[in-house]
């Protein structure tokens, strides 16, 4: 953390760039694994797909787990990059970031319970396998929950940022919208999901594009270009102090 602190606005904004691009890759190829989709898919193909592909099922950890960390190392990066501009709600911004890594980080135990569940370890003989597959269910509809908790603090700490990206001036606006735009795709789908299932499963396309963008978008700026070290030197000095003898004087 004191290296960070120590490192220029531009280092800071290409070093989350660098996170922050591991995250969404990463958090791509879950998705392409077809991690997430399990827990969207109805009880049955989700049982078949973890009976029938097991090793397939267990290949999304590490993806998920890796995204986590990314995005973990992102937020007190991006809370030295912004301090300038408001401390405050830096500061909140980097709460919200932590509380959402936190929930998803302890949301993939839901992941790993179905797969000790259906292993039959011996421990277990007291169920029937029917039983089993009951509570295989239930951990899986509650990985789907924690999901939606934890993309609803995502998605406001999205909101944050882009909030600081308008007032920072060093980043586009354009960035600012963005970012705006997916943290309100992400709320929209968190609650969507929390009202109906269904149609959460119909939009998640649509919701998917507009929030993938926005991030990738302020991923490759602060990447590729970084930051206006003017204007980032500017907010991060203080302003000028006038004494009493200066202006009697």
């Amino acid at each position: 953390m004191e290296r960070i602190a120590e490192a220029s606005p531009d280092r800071k904004a290409r070093l989350a760039g660098v996170f922050y691009s591991i995250n969404i890759a990463v958090g791509l190829l879950a998705l392409s694994i077809g991690f997430a989709l399990v827990a969207r898919s109805d009880a049955a193909s989700a049982l078949a797909a973890i009976l029938a592909g097991g090793s397939l099922f267990r290949s999304g950890f590490a993806p998920e787990l890796i995204a986590i960390a990314g995005c973990l190392a992102v937020v007190p990066v991006f809370y030295r990059l912004f301090r300038p501009v408001n401390s405050g709600l830096s500061f909140i911004a980097a709460f919200v970031g932590f509380v959402a890594n936190a929930v998803l980080a302890l949301n993939t135990l839901n992941l790993f319970a179905p797969l000790l569940l259906l292993r039959a370890a011996r421990y277990l003989n007291v169920f029937d396998l029917e039983q089993l597959q009951a509570l295989a269910l239930v951990f899986l509809e509650l990985h789907g929950r924690g999901h939606i908790i934890g993309l609803t603090f995502f998605g406001f700490y999205c909101l944050l940022i882009g909030h600081l990206i308008f007032r920072s001036a060093f980043l586009p606006h354009s960035l600012s919208v963005l970012m705006t735009i997916a943290g309100l795709a992400w709320l929209t789908d968190s609650f969507v999901s929390l009202l109906s299932r269904p149609l959460a499963k119909d939009l998640y396309p649509w919701i998917l594009a507009p929030g993938l963008f926005g991030e990738a978008a302020l991923c490759l700026w602060i990447l590729a270009i970084g930051v206006n070290a003017r204007r980032s030197r500017r907010a991060s000095s203080p302003e000028p102090s006038v004494s009493v003898s200066s202006v009697t004087g």
